[in-house]
């Protein structure tokens, strides 16, 4: 675009939430627009080196000691919470500086009501699968039928229409966007035949994938590396670490590299094998580019980088999606799935052999990664934020 836009950003401080959408900010900031990125500070730091401006919009979710209620009713009833806390917030930051358009995550419902309340566009950035033809029958309507959705749903309609926004109907206000960006690759869309294409654009994983390799160095000294990683939310699973040693330690040919998180102290692992490296933290991305292999939690963000990096999985689910996700993964034929309870060093090590080395197996990954590759990424993320800012739909 010629003129340069107040693009804001509105977000919830879940780090697989956050990383998808950073490298369209960045490229926004690149292309010559102001972009603002409201969120909690604990990820200001990430947003700061993107170049956008960040908004303090403390959060009012449990991300620092991962304490999230296992009800799913309690679930939404945090994210209402968060929305009415950060509602005040934005309107401070905001309301003398209108946004020319607002991206949103899927749970920041704050930045739609601010956005009908101040009568400016609106486009939501998914980091995860969207809503489908049926999804409503499917998997909203029996959450209506839980103890405490009644209140729940009257709550959330109380505060719309205190609030300002011309969208009172609940189910309307948290059902399927006018305009949404799914950050994935469509083959890990559900029912992906069924999503509406008028108002849903799949552009893939939004990564930097120039400067990947140059963040880890690949052993020169050996064939194979296997990346294990739960991720950053549900990762205190020593007993699952121990049986990963267990599997992999000293087997031939292989370096292993593992993410315990910081939940899990190295202490709780014994002795380490020579051909294993542990880590609180690593750069997934710059190594699945150099990886043969990845056991992955089956979160969207790990299995959005495995298809990307055209590796084969062995997902082990945790929580929420990433049992539907997992499936989704076998279903295409990439990986197979061991439930943790399952997790045991022989039907891991067997699972491990079992994807390396197989002929069709790999002639899938290859065919998703250049399907991932090719939704566009970064730059048509870019493209179609800049048309919703000149009014293309």
């Amino acid at each position: 675009m010629s003129s340069r836009a107040h693009i804001a950003m509105v977000g919830i401080p879940i780090i697989s939430h956050v990383l998808p959408s950073l490298e369209i900010i960045r490229e926004l900031v690149a292309r010559g627009h102001r972009v603002s990125y409201a969120n909690d500070p604990m990820v200001a730091d990430q947003i700061i080196a993107t170049g956008a401006e960040f908004v303090s919009c403390t959060a009012a979710l449990p991300v620092a000691d991962n304490n999230w209620p296992d009800d799913p009713i309690d679930v939404q009833n945090l994210f209402l919470d968060n929305a009415i806390r950060a509602l005040p917030e934005l309107h401070a930051a905001y309301d003398g500086d209108n946004a020319d358009l607002y991206l949103y995550d899927i749970g920041a419902y704050a930045a739609r009501a601010l956005a009908e309340i101040q009568h400016r566009p609106l486009l939501q950035l998914s980091p995860t699968f969207v809503a489908w033809k049926g999804f409503d029958q499917d998997v909203a309507a029996p959450l209506r039928l839980l103890p405490g959705a009644d209140a729940h749903r009257a709550r959330f309609a109380q505060w719309l229409a205190d609030c300002g926004a011309s969208t009172t109907d609940v189910d309307v206000f948290v059902g399927p966007p006018d305009r949404a960006l799914a950050l994935i690759p469509r083959a890990m869309q559900p029912h992906a035949d069924l999503v509406d294409t008028d108002t849903v654009t799949f552009v893939g994983p939004c990564f930097d994938t120039s400067t990947e390799p140059q963040a880890w160095a690949r052993p020169a000294d050996v064939a194979n590396v296997l990346l294990i990683s739960l991720g950053s939310a549900y990762t205190r699973q020593p007993e699952f670490y121990r049986q990963c040693l267990a599997a992999f330690g000293d087997l031939p040919g292989w370096h292993i590299v593992l993410q315990i998180g910081k939940h899990t102290d190295p202490r709780e692992l014994g002795a380490i094998p020579a051909n294993v490296e542990v880590h609180s933290w690593v750069p997934q991305r710059a190594i699945l580019a150099q990886a043969d292999a990845f056991v992955t939690h089956a979160g969207m963000g790990g299995c959005s980088e495995g298809l990307l990096a055209g590796v084969p999985m062995i997902a082990v689910p945790q929580a929420a999606e990433q049992f539907m996700n997992a499936d989704r993964l076998v279903e295409l034929g990439v990986a197979r799935r061991i439930d943790t309870s399952d997790a045991t060093a022989d039907n891991l090590r067997a699972a491990l052999l079992g994807i390396v080395g197989d002929a069709e197996l790999a002639r899938r990954s290859a065919r998703l990664r250049a399907d991932a590759r090719a939704e566009g990424g970064t730059r048509r993320a870019a493209d179609l934020i800049e048309n919703k800012l000149k009014g293309a739909v």
